[in-house]
């Protein structure tokens, strides 16, 4: 318990570095350190800004939307990492900043949780968008194809979760977040012997929105399943389509959650 207690209290220590003035996590001593800008790479992040670390709190997202405002808050937030400019500023060792969207960077892990971030917001239709986005931009069949260094594989077991159709957005906690699977058909053979099937209906490039799903043939509007529906087997069933259902999965009790209790 102590141990527990120890290190409970040290995952809330991203609020002490979240500036709800700016809205972005900024460096400090005893006090936010002046001239901060949110596109300058230095020595206070680590191969990264302030763009990319201010998201990352994959621990207690719902503390972090409470100081962004609410689930709006976060969703808007997240808009504006995909659609600012992807200059950045600061020291000249910029090697680990690759694949940029906006300040959004794919070719380094601290970013690569955030594209789900949309479902706990409660607006899993974006992160449908731009997870498609990301696997057809950012990954090619070539010998310098990945957008990023594959430091242990993450750059490929990112892929490989998100062609699936859900990523691990939090180590430690039972959901998995759902995406946009870029393969028709993926069946995931468990080690108790059962398989765990995923279809995607009229899945095409243009299709990468999900319009309903049934899991084990009854209706599903979770934008997440959990490790037990995982390992008793089955299939889900994702029907897509070309435009937003921007009703699907976005649910008071239909959204993924992590949460810090005292």
């Amino acid at each position: 318990k102590d141990d527990y207690n120890f290190f409970i209290k040290r995952a809330e220590n991203y609020r002490q570095v979240f500036d709800t003035v700016g809205g972005f996590m900024h460096a400090r001593q005893k006090h936010f350190l002046k001239g901060f800008d949110p596109y300058k790479v230095s020595m206070h992040y680590t191969e990264g800004n302030a763009w990319q670390y201010t998201f990352y709190a994959p621990q207690d997202l719902s503390g972090l939307m409470s100081l962004m405002g609410g689930k709006q808050g976060l969703a808007t937030k997240l808009d504006s990492l995909f659609t600012t400019t992807s200059k950045l500023k600061g020291i000249k060792r910029k090697a680990d900043i690759t694949g940029l969207i906006g300040q959004y960077a794919h070719g380094n892990e601290p970013s690569h949780q955030i594209a789900y971030e949309y479902d706990y917001a409660g607006q899993a239709w974006k992160t449908q968008a731009i997870v498609r986005r990301i696997m057809r931009e950012l990954y090619r069949a070539e010998p310098d194809g990945l957008a990023g260094n594959e430091d242990c594989g993450q750059m490929s077991a990112w892929y490989v979760f998100s062609a699936i159709g859900f990523y691990p957005v939090c180590p430690g906690s039972d959901q998995y977040a759902l995406g946009s699977p870029a393969v028709d058909k993926a069946i995931i053979h468990l080690e108790n012997g059962r398989t765990f099937t995923i279809t995607a209906g009229n899945n095409s490039d243009k299709n990468v929105y999900i319009q309903s799903a049934k899991l084990g043939g009854e209706t599903y509007t979770k934008s997440y399943i959990t490790y037990q529906q995982i390992m008793n087997g089955g299939t889900l069933d994702l029907k897509m389509g070309p435009t937003p259902n921007t009703s699907w999965g976005t649910g008071e009790n239909d959204v993924p959650v992590t949460q810090i209790k005292p």
